[in-house]
């Protein structure tokens, strides 16, 4: 069957991934359709509901800073506020919080079929349809033919998606909701190198069954900053959070009943998250722990249903009720949902650009859990790389990229292409070599400019954070121009502020970099003007105690940059450079670097074997040269 549309762009499913993807898409001007399989699950959290969290708050952040919607929605819905590693250097420091799961996804709902440009379609699509090497549509289940000059895959863990609880197991993209068969086989139709990963999910408790009186409570930070730039103000409801335990009772019954486990009797194939195991992997690997922690948090303001973090399981449901009823506090517990494990396909991200286009077909765009990584956050951050990059196509402009030293979607984006996976990916802040100047407080700064240039950013939201940049540089200016002198009535003020006297002229910016300081500690200082603005002043006491080590890191991004661009000419024939292994020749023939700096961030890549490269690459330059000046005489 023919189209009754041509769009822009195709966007397959309606995750974190797929929603940022066709946002973006549609909001930089070009005809784009969503499809999902159910559009009551759009947005829909399968695992806990919450956003942020270590190195994640950094991507949300980011997201938002260029023009992405995740922080927005999270701000408008979320009912608990943390700032993790609050007593920590603001280069480790994450914001998360607890969203109410059903008002997160109404809210993202809402936004994506109100957005101009941008159809919204229930629809399974199984099919790609690829011309000369070129995607130009996509088919549904019913044979329907939808045309499209670009196509983004963001499929989760719907791709041949398989439910393990005990012995059962369902074809399912997540529970109760029907998995995506024929795409996955048209993918591997195509050639693309597929893999298999797991992932999986604790139990769903009700609230009035736990007993909280026993359990250790968790509220909200009191004064929390938004994620978005954009919000003036968070929604008032707060929830708490609370912690229990396992028990030596629950590592017995796991123990007894390890076979029961579809992950210990082989079943399972997927390759798990070390850093993120089921209960199971747990007790197994760390036997001589006598316990490991329970979160419990809830779902949402009018629900029961509590998220039971730390207990997920594969075992059957008899067991899964044992073991709820041995943790503190959740003797009586009853389950809402079961826990259940997923395995699922996915696509060895080595085959995709750097734009995440992919490098067999053109046009083709994948973005999520399909490209081997888990969590929210980076799904949202790919889907976001992925629309920007295919409207700019279509546009035919030149595409977007960040590198490692611009943000954590950088390093991201640059591992997955560059290093492939073997495991479910998750973003960690000791992945960025550059972390101390991609703070989750600059991101705003540090990236607002390039979603204003896309077309992602209002002129008003850009002007406002310049005008903020602008009391940055005003307010540390008058900071260093503001002189004490050592003399009896200052050196007791200081004192009373916990510090300890100075004996030579000092400036209020270098008294500011002492640790023990913060800003409105010099307010009884000549020179000390308000700043009521939270972000302003927490960028002026940042630059000040952080200034030196914020030098050193841009120097080490000056020569990283000298490194990326140093590029390397496509199609190069790294089978005809003597001195590299099989293994590395076929490493770089795949990955296709595009500089020597990524070359040297492939796995076993050894100096020894850039220097064959560069090598190469100067020997064919000298004989182009030398072919060009033969021609000429």
């Amino acid at each position: 069957m023919g189209s009754q549309k041509q769009y822009d762009v195709i966007v397959v499913g309606g995750g974190h991934a797929g929603c940022e993807a066709a946002l973006a898409a549609a909001r930089m001007g070009c005809e784009t359709v969503l499809f999902n399989i159910n559009l009551d699950s759009i947005a829909l959290m399968s695992c806990n509901p919450a956003i942020g969290g270590l190195a994640k708050g950094q991507l949300v952040k980011e997201i938002d800073a260029l023009g992405g919607e995740m922080g927005k929605i999270a701000d408008r819905t979320a009912v608990h506020f943390r700032l993790l590693n609050s007593s920590k250097g603001p280069a480790v420091q994450s914001s998360r919080v607890q969203c109410d799961k059903q008002l997160y996804r109404l809210a993202m709902k809402t936004v994506v079929e109100r957005e101009k440009r941008l159809h919204v379609k229930q629809a399974l699509v199984e099919r790609l349809v690829v011309e000369g090497g070129k995607v130009v549509g996509v088919t549904d289940s019913t044979g329907f033919f939808y045309g499209g000059k670009t196509v983004i895959i963001t499929t989760g863990t719907f791709l041949n998606g398989l439910v393990h609880v005990g012995t059962s197991r369902q074809s399912a993209g997540r529970a109760g909701e029907i998995a995506s068969i024929h795409l996955a086989d048209s993918l591997k139709e195509l050639g693309f190198e597929i893999g298999r990963m797991k992932t999986g999910t604790p139990p769903r408790l009700r609230a009035s069954t736990i007993d909280f009186s026993i359990l250790e409570r968790q509220d909200s930070d009191p004064e929390p900053e938004p994620f978005s730039f954009t919000t003036e103000k968070l929604r008032e409801e707060r929830l708490p959070s609370y912690f229990s335990h396992t028990t030596p009772e629950t590592h017995r019954l796991i123990g007894d009943n390890i076979e029961k486990s579809p992950l210990y009797s082989g079943v399972i194939k997927g390759i798990s998250a070390r850093y993120c195991p089921s209960l199971e992997d747990k007790v197994v690997r760390f036997a001589e722990k006598k316990s490991h922690p329970v979160v419990l948090e809830f779902e949402g303001l009018e629900t029961e249903e509590i998220y039971s973090k730390g207990l997920g399981n594969s075992l059957p449901l008899e067991l899964q009720e044992k073991i709820v009823h041995s943790v503190p506090g959740l003797e009586e517990a009853e389950i809402m949902r079961c826990a259940y494990a997923i395995e699922y396909d996915f696509v060895q991200p080595t085959q995709l650009k750097q734009t995440l286009e992919t490098k067999p077909v053109k046009g083709l765009y994948l973005a999520g859990q399909i490209n081997g990584t888990s969590g929210y956050e980076e799904a949202a951050g790919q889907g976001l790389w992925a629309g920007i990059n295919a409207a700019l196509s279509v546009q035919g402009k030149d595409p977007f990229i960040l590198d490692r030293s611009e943000a954590y979607m950088g390093v991201l984006i640059d591992d997955l292409v560059t290093s492939g996976v073997d495991e479910p990916y998750r973003m960690f802040t000791s992945r960025a070599e550059y972390r101390l100047i991609l703070r989750e407080d600059n991101a705003t700064i540090r990236l607002m400019g390039k979603g204003y240039e896309l077309g992602l950013i209002s002129a008003d939201d850009y002007n406002n954070l310049k005008e903020k940049v602008r009391r940055i540089k005003a307010g540390i200016e008058n900071l260093s121009s503001s002189k004490l002198y050592p003399g009896a009535d200052v050196n007791l003020v200081l004192s009373q502020v916990g510090t300890v006297p100075i004996k030579k002229p000092t400036t209020l910016y270098q008294l500011l970099k002492r640790p023990e300081l913060c800003y409105d500690d010099l307010k009884p200082f000549e020179g000390w003007k308000e700043v009521p603005d939270r972000m302003v002043k927490k960028q002026i006491e940042i630059e000040a105690k952080y200034e030196g080590y914020i030098k050193r890191q841009i120097e080490s991004v000056r020569k990283f940059k000298d490194m990326e661009k140093r590029e390397i000419p496509k199609g190069l024939n790294y089978f005809a450079i003597p001195g590299l292994s099989n293994e590395l020749r076929k490493k770089l023939s795949v990955i296709e670097p595009a500089s020597v700096g990524q070359a040297k961030r492939i796995p076993g890549m050894t100096q020894a074997a850039v220097t064959a490269v560069l090598i190469h690459i100067k020997k064919e330059e000298l004989q182009r040269e030398k072919r060009k000046t033969e021609y000429r005489s």
